[in-house]
């Protein structure tokens, strides 16, 4: 088998609501869809993700497609290899990383489906019957947390997940209102985003972990230097998700080793590929690591590829990143099960086991050529400039 052509095709997809955080402010997603066709008449897709630029992604899967075409899809890592260091993507690591591993997703599909197996068995086989994702919550009045909170038990979610790092509060006022309706046994997870000072961290973790046993904080401070992190870890009883600063393969692994924190959550986008993500959730799994997918916002291509390796990851926790929930549609041609429930079992079909609909992918195209992206800063750097 070898891939005779590939595409990227950007996308523009509208959530429900806008997602709101100390970091960012942005009304929907806008992703670069991989397309690629071997010569046995199979395709593979993937999708690769942004940080600040679409078109900086989709101009990095064009210009790596020459060291892609030709080759045997089963070489996928030789060819992640070859592209950081014949076409020096190693000097560009982040945009290299978010472009290749929407290739790298494609690349693996395809062998699933020349394979017959799907990609969790690939990677050594599932060792869970499902996966458990959390409830995003939307910023908002007590009243209308506490609504969220009920539909999340109602719904049967085990964890809960807010933004904070705004306005200490009104966020207290909002998790008062969530622990309230959630229910005595929902895990509250909180993400700063580094937001905080690590005085304002030791006072507020220690008050809220009092007040509404939270499950864990997620980049209460900024992670370099990381001793800052595991001296803040001495001061506070509060368990530590961490998220930023596992950017590459080689900091992923300065963080596992450094033990400054309980789950990690990331994905393919930080190292590159779903073969090094699962390699690197064996290592944090022998370092006492809970891991979590992350996700930047994310459409059913990325949310399956990351459900495989959850599948297959030894030390999966409870809760892990989803945005199916706040998706106004997707370019799939069925609906994804965490769209609607917490839980999503094992994928029997071949590949990433999910199906595209070409035609959503052309009118959610057409959407991306008239509109543009959605910029993650929307609103939120024009107050801050007024």
């Amino acid at each position: 088998m070898k891939v005779v052509k590939l595409e990227a095709i950007p996308v523009r997809v509208a959530y429900k609501r806008v997602e709101s955080s100390s970091l960012i402010n942005r009304g929907g997603i806008t992703d670069v869809i991989v397309k690629i066709t071997a010569d046995n008449g199979l395709v593979g897709w993937g999708e690769c993700t942004r940080a600040a630029d679409t078109a900086g992604i989709e101009s990095a899967v064009r210009n790596m497609a020459p060291l892609v075409i030709g080759r045997n899809p089963w070489d996928k890592e030789q060819i992640h290899r070859d592209l950081a260091v014949y076409a020096v993507w190693a000097f560009q690591p982040m945009t290299g990383n978010f472009a290749y591993a929407g290739i790298d997703t494609a690349l693996w599909d395809l062998c699933g489906k020349e394979a017959g197996q799907p990609i969790y068995r690939m990677l050594g086989g599932a060792l869970r019957e499902e996966v458990d994702y959390y409830y995003y919550m939307e910023w908002g009045t007590p009243d209308e947390v506490a609504e969220q909170g009920r539909d999340g038990a109602r719904k049967g979610y085990h964890a809960y997940y807010i933004k904070v790092g705004v306005d200490a509060a009104k966020e207290e006022g909002m998790l008062e209102a969530l622990r309230d309706s959630a229910g005595p046994e929902a895990l509250i997870r909180i993400d700063v985003n580094q937001a905080w000072t690590t005085p304002q961290a030791v006072t507020l973790l220690n008050r809220w972990h009092a007040r509404f046993d939270l499950d864990f904080v997620e980049a209460p401070i900024p992670i370099d230097p990381v001793e800052n992190m595991i001296g803040l870890r001495g001061r506070v009883s509060v368990p530590f998700c961490i998220n930023e600063g596992l950017w590459r393969e080689a900091d992923a692994y300065r963080i596992i080793k450094s033990r400054c924190g309980d789950y990690l959550c990331y994905s393919q986008y930080w190292v590159g590929s779903l073969g090094r993500w699962h390699s690197l959730n064996q290592v944090s799994h022998l370092e006492g690591w809970q891991v979590l997918k992350h996700t930047h916002g994310e459409l059913g291509l990325t949310a399956a590829a990351g459900h495989h390796v959850m599948l297959a990851c030894p030390n999966a926790a409870l809760g892990s990143q989803q945005t199916a929930q706040l998706m106004e549609d997707d370019i799939l041609t069925e609906r994804l099960p965490i769209a609607d429930k917490p839980s999503w079992g094992r994928i029997d079909k071949p590949g990433l086991g999910v199906e595209v609909d070409e035609d959503k992918l052309m009118r959610f195209h057409e959407a991306y050529r008239q509109l543009g992206e959605f910029p993650t800063y929307s609103g939120k750097l024009t107050a801050a400039l007024s």
